[in-house]
């Protein structure tokens, strides 16, 4: 466990494995819980070779700061100190949802860091999805309102249905839990509302790969497919499953991922 200190937060990261492989940086997605609730079963399936980087951005439970609004542009800076902070040299960066954006400007502004770039179930702006904006505006009334609602709205659209039916009502329960609309969180989704990194986006230079998830019905795979097509040179792999879609379909998503590190790598 470490921690690097960017304007008032002191943001929490933890190196995992060992190799003389490039770096991973994984970039978490929207929500209080951070690097563990994204990360923690995954993390393991990368570390063979190579050092898996996980860092808890502001508004994660681990960080702590002044409690100010957040932008993509604050967020990619604290991505940028952990990564000279942490002493691996350039890493291939994966940003998953929220994390998307973010990694899409670390990448464009500090293409030096970066040498190679996965963008999963993310998004260039919201402002022209009207179906994003009013989910998220959503959110954060039943954030405010109804802490139940809100948990149940994003396991409903964080998963596909068939996964759902799939795991059952105990299952569902247990996922449930997972977002509580904590301060944190909703400053998250105040910052979903904001994301524009349409004028960003030609700057990257990395090689990408972007992966959309077929069912997504958090952030729908359009928004992957316009990432893809803004991205001069990138690769595109889309996979049937909802919008977590490292937990409905791991093994496919893993196995998605490290072949294009490693092909890109070869």
């Amino acid at each position: 466990m470490a921690t690097v200190t960017v304007g008032s937060a002191h943001v929490h990261y933890d190196i995992e494995g060992s190799g003389d492989g490039p770096a991973l940086l994984l970039v978490h997605g929207t929500g209080s819980g951070g690097a563990v609730v994204n990360w923690g079963r995954t993390t393991p399936r990368f570390t063979a070779g190579r050092r898996v980087v996980t860092l808890d951005l502001s508004g994660a439970d681990r960080t702590v700061d002044d409690g100010d609004a957040l932008t993509v542009e604050t967020l990619a800076a604290q991505v940028i100190a952990v990564i000279e902070d942490a002493g691996t040299g350039p890493v291939d960066l994966l940003g998953f949802s929220m994390g998307s954006p973010v990694s899409a400007a670390v990448a464009a502004l500090r293409p030096d860091l970066v040498g190679r770039l996965v963008l999963v179930a993310g998004w260039a702006y919201t402002d022209g999805d009207e179906y994003m904006r009013n989910l998220f505006t959503l959110w954060q009334r039943l954030g405010e309102f109804d802490p139940a609602g809100f948990g149940r709205s994003v396991t409903m659209t964080g998963f596909s249905r068939g996964f759902l039916n799939a795991i059952g009502r105990e299952g569902v329960e247990e996922l449930i839990p997972n977002m509580p609309p904590t301060p944190g969180t909703l400053r998250h989704v105040a910052l979903d509302l904001g994301v524009d990194v349409r004028g960003l986006l030609p700057r990257i230079t990395a090689e990408t790969l972007v992966v959309g998830a077929a069912q997504d019905a958090t952030v729908p795979v359009e928004n992957s497919r316009e990432l893809h097509a803004a991205i001069a040179g990138s690769t595109y792999a889309e996979i049937d499953a909802g919008h977590v879609v490292f937990f409905e379909k791991e093994d496919e998503f893993v196995r998605t991922v490290t072949d294009f590190l490693g092909s890109a790598a070869a």
